[in-house]
């Protein structure tokens, strides 16, 4: 019923590197990848299979289900009688001992939207529970089902060319560029202060699908990058967009923080959205939280001194 060809190769590197150390921007890439992956899902028997196909299904073969065929995944139960619902990468992570009526290849967000669904029955997915055993709580999975909302009405509704350099625009700067801040930390601050518009402008071409790279609709020169040593533990990079992202649904400006004591990345957005200017944050996990209103440009850099010094 699984697809033999299901490669989650660079998926389970990820997940093994995250299971050495559990830094936070491991984790992120392992989440980035899952949401994109197949997983394999022990189930009971699905109902409303003729006889050949559960005979096929009986000696190990693929079977393709019916539309209306219903999945009853096979939970597993914690001591404390909490529910877990659990996800494979492969099937060399489900031990023989732990063998299921059948195993069904399922997107992960499909998993995601049945943990939702459960009317809080299960709110927890284990990913290969018996050897790498990552946990993906509550908020995680909530994070995930958004995430998995804001695509399906991405592909439902067909987005004029603007649309899409919005959409890409706001990828850029909200996901692409802190992520590799995150991952590179100092590393990735000079390489932004040294190129500065250039640095930014092959997130945007990694964002375009092949075949539209020479699309983007943006230059190197409509960024500005400035930094500021504004003491020994704190540094700002401050980065403009393009003037035209200055209105609603965007977001208009970047500032990047080096605190030198932790060596840590703080990563705040200035947007425009409903509620007015508002200052946000995106976390090394990748979450979006909007923090408090903007102030005038000329107050900005005191407040995001006061937020990088508190770490809100």
């Amino acid at each position: 019923m699984a697809e033999n060809k299901l490669d989650n190769t660079k998926l389970e590197t990820a997940v093994a590197e995250f299971v050495k150390d559990r830094q936070r921007e491991k984790y992120a890439e392992v989440m980035e990848l899952l949401e994109k992956a197949m997983v394999l899902v022990p189930t009971m028997a699905p109902q409303g299979l003729d006889e050949e196909m559960q005979k096929q299904m009986r000696e190990g073969g693929q079977v393709k289900l019916p539309k209306d065929a219903r999945i009853m995944p096979c939970l597993l139960r914690k001591e404390n009688g909490e529910q877990v619902f659990p996800v494979f990468t492969s099937f060399p992570q489900i031990p023989q001992d732990k063998k299921s009526p059948a195993v069904v290849a399922m997107p992960f967000f499909s998993c995601v939207a049945m943990v939702m669904g459960s009317k809080e029955q299960v709110t927890t997915i284990a990913l290969n529970p018996f050897t790498h055993n990552v946990i993906l709580p509550k908020g995680i999975l909530e994070v995930a089902d958004k995430r998995r909302n804001a695509l399906q009405q991405t592909k439902a509704v067909k987005l004029t060319e603007k649309q899409f350099q919005d959409l890409v625009h706001n990828r850029v700067v909200m996901h692409l560029l802190p992520k590799y801040l995150f991952a590179h930390k100092e590393e990735g601050l000079v390489s932004l202060q040294k190129e500065e518009g250039d640095f930014i402008l092959q997130f945007y071409r990694e964002a375009y699908p092949e075949g539209r790279k020479d699309a983007v609709a943006v230059k190197a020169e409509d960024f500005s990058v400035m930094t500021l040593n504004l003491t020994d533990n704190m540094q700002m990079t401050r980065i403009d967009m393009p003037a035209e992202t200055v209105r609603k649904g965007m977001c208009y400006r970047v500032y990047a923080v080096w605190m030198r004591d932790t060596e840590e990345i703080l990563y705040y957005t200035f947007e425009k959205t409903e509620q007015g200017d508002q200052i946000g944050k995106i976390t090394p996990e990748g979450q979006h939280e909007v923090i408090e209103s903007a102030p005038d440009n000329g107050a900005e850099i005191e407040a995001v001194m006061r937020l990088a010094e508190s770490r809100a």
